[in-house]
C-alpha cells in the first residue's frame, strides 16, 4: 500500500503562530498513524507541485484586517490555475488564529476552496480573542483528526 502525503501550509508570524503549526503537525505525526508522510511549509515555500503531491491538506492563517494573511492569499494566486483541475475533490481543513472572530478570514478561504472544489472534511478551526493554551491542544488534536482520516481512507 501506498504511503499518502499531508500537506500543511501554515502562516507563522509569531511564536505563537509557530507553535499552533508545529502542534498540527506533531498531531499529524501520531505514534499510531503509520501511513501518512507529512510535510509542513510556510504558504511562500509551497508550490503547486507541492499540492499536485498531496492527498490532503491542512491551511493555517492569521485573522489580518479579517482576511487571510497575505502569506496564504499568496499560496493560493500561485497554486489555483496549476491545481484547479488536477485537485478537486482534495479534502481539506482550516485553522485560524483570529484576534476577532474569525469571519472574514474563514470566508475568504471558503470562497476561494469553493473555486478549487476542495472539501472541507471538518469545520474550520477558529482559535480567537486573547490567547489560550488550549489553541496548542486543539491544533494538535486537528492534525491528529486529518491524519488519521487519510491514512484510515475515510477521505
Amino acid at each position: 500500500m501506498s504511503r499518502k502525503r499531508l500537506l500543511i501550509v501554515g502562516h507563522v508570524p509569531s511564536p505563537n503562530t509557530q507553535r499552533l503549526r508545529d502542534a498540527v503537525e506533531a498531531g499529524a505525526r501520531h505514534e499510531d498513524i503509520s501511513g501518512i508522510d507529512v510535510i509542513a511549509r510556510s504558504p511562500f515555500e509551497t508550490m503547486p507541485e507541492d499540492v499536485l503531491a498531496a492527498q490532503a491538506v491542512i491551511l493555517g492563517t492569521t485573522e489580518n484586517l479579517g482576511y487571510m494573511s497575505g502569506a496564504l492569499k499568496d499560496f493560493f494566486d500561485r497554486i489555483y490555475y496549476p491545481c484547479l483541475e488536477e485537485k478537486q475533490g482534495l479534502p481539506y481543513a482550516l485553522y485560524i488564529r483570529a484576534g476577532l472572530d474569525g469571519t472574514g478570514t474563514r470566508r475568504g478561504v471558503e470562497t476561494i476552496v469553493t473555486g478549487l472544489r476542495w472539501r472541507a472534511v471538518q469545520d474550520p478551526l477558529i482559535c480567537k480573542g486573547d490567547w489560550s493554551e488550549d489553541f496548542v491542544d486543539e491544533c494538535e488534536e486537528l492534525g491528529t483528526l486529518v491524519a488519521a482520516g487519510l491514512d484510515a481512507g475515510v477521505f
